[in-house]
C-alpha cells in the first residue's frame, strides 16, 4: 500500500497498485530519523573515517560469506555466529581490536536485517559497500546524557573511541532516543541521523481525499488543480556543473585535479539533491496534513525516462516528449516522486 508519513519522512510512492488509499496512522516498527549536520574536529574526523573503515570492513565480509552460498550447501552463518567470529578476528587482529566493538557489531545486525529484508522480498540484495560511497556507521545504546545543547545553535554528542562531537542544533531533538547513525557522503559532509519511535499523529478529520497523479514535466498534479514542481539548480548553477563535467572527461584518472574535481561537482549535486529531497519531506507532510485519503498513481518515473537515454549509435525513444522544461531528463536521483 502506498502511504505518505504524517512526520514528514520521505514518501513511499513507486511500485504500488494504482491508487491505493494512504493510510495515516503509523506502522507498528517505523523509527522516525531526524538528521544534523556533524562539525567534527580534524583529529575526530580520523576516528569518524576509522569507524567507518571498520564498518564498511566488517559488512563487506559478510557480504563475501554469503556470496559462496549456493542451494543445496550447509545455511550461510547468521547473526550469533559472525559475532563469534567477530571476537576471533578482534582478539587476533590489533587494528580490529583498537576499533569500537559496538560499531563492529551492529555492521553485522545491519547486514543480517537488510538480509532478512532481502528474502522478504521487500529490498535488494546486500552489495559491497565502497570507500566515500557508503562511509557511516550506527550506534545504540543511547543515553539522555550522551546528547547536549550548548548554545541555541549547537549541541555536541557523545562518540565511542571519539569523544564529544559537535553538530548544528537546527531544530530539537527527541528526547526519547534509541540510536543514531554517523554517516558522510560524496560531497565531504558528515551528518548525525537520531531514530526515535514516532507517536501517532491523528488525520486532520475532515473527510476530503485527494488524487495525485505524477510525471515527468511536472512531478505531481493534485486532483485540486494544483501542479507541484521538483525544485532544480538555478540556470547559472546548471552551466557550472556542466562546465565541471567537461573538465572532468579532459583530466587524467588518478590526478589530484580530477579529485578536487569530482568533489566540486557532488557538492553540486549534492546541493540539488537536498533540494529535491526537502521538497518531498514538505509536500508529502502538507498533502498528509490537508487530506484524510491520499490516493496515489503507480507510475514508475525512471521507467518513462529509461528508454529516452541512448546513445549516439543507438539513440532514445520519444526524447522530445520526455524532456522536462529545462531541456533535461526528469532526475532520478532520490528527490524524485
Amino acid at each position: 500500500m502506498a502511504r505518505i508519513s504524517r512526520r514528514g519522512t520521505q514518501a513511499d510512492l513507486a511500485g504500488q497498485d494504482v491508487l491505493d488509499p494512504v493510510l495515516s496512522v503509523p506502522a507498528v516498527n517505523v523509527r522516525f530519523v531526524s538528521r544534523y549536520r556533524l562539525s567534527p574536529t580534524p583529529e575526530q574526523e580520523l576516528r569518524l573515517l576509522e569507524h567507518c573503515a571498520h564498518a564498511r570492513f566488517v559488512w563487506n565480509l559478510a557480504v563475501e560469506q554469503h556470496s559462496h552460498w549456493r542451494w543445496g550447501r550447509a545455511a550461510a552463518p547468521g547473526y550469533n555466529e559472525q559475532a563469534r567470529q567477530l571476537t576471533e578476528a578482534r582478539a587476533q587482529f590489533g587494528w580490529l581490536r583498537a576499533g569500537s566493538v559496538t560499531v563492529q557489531q551492529q555492521a553485522l545486525r545491519d547486514f543480517a536485517k537488510a538480509t532478512r529484508h532481502f528474502y522478504a522480498g521487500t529490498h535488494r540484495k546486500p552489495s559491497w559497500r565502497k570507500v566515500s560511497r557508503n562511509d557511516g556507521f550506527r550506534q545504540v545504546a543511547v543515553k539522555p546524557e550522551h546528547v547536549r545543547r550548548l548554545n541555541r545553535r549547537s549541541g555536541h554528542v557523545w562518540v565511542p573511541k571519539v569523544g564529544w562531537v559537535r553538530f548544528r542544533w537546527s531544530r530539537a531533538v527527541p528526547r526519547n532516543v534509541t540510536s543514531y547513525r554517523v554517516s558522510r557522503d560524496r560531497a565531504g559532509r558528515w551528518h548525525i541521523a537520531f531514530a526515535v519511535v514516532p507517536g501517532v499523529i491523528p488525520a486532520p478529520g475532515n473527510n476530503e481525499t485527494v488524487g495525485v497523479d505524477r510525471g515527468v514535466t511536472v512531478s505531481a498534479a493534485l486532483s485540486t488543480g494544483e501542479l507541484l514542481s521538483v525544485p532544480r539548480l538555478t540556470p547559472t548553477q546548471q552551466r557550472r556543473l556542466d562546465r565541471l563535467y567537461r573538465r572532468l572527461a579532459r583530466c587524467k584518472r588518478g590526478s589530484n585535479r580530477r579529485s578536487l574535481i569530482k568533489r566540486v561537482i557532488a557538492r553540486l549535486i549534492r546541493r540539488r539533491t537536498d533540494r529535491r529531497k526537502d521538497w518531498v519531506e514538505k509536500t508529502s507532510t502538507l498533502l498528509a496534513s490537508r487530506f484524510d485519503v491520499v490516493r496515489v498513481e503507480a507510475l514508475s518515473i525512471r521507467g518513462m525516462t529509461r528508454s529516452a537515454k541512448g546513445t549516439v549509435v543507438n539513440p532514445g525513444r520519444n526524447v522530445r516528449q520526455r524532456r522536462d522544461s529545462t531541456g533535461a531528463f526528469c532526475p532520478t536521483d532520490g528527490g524524485s516522486w
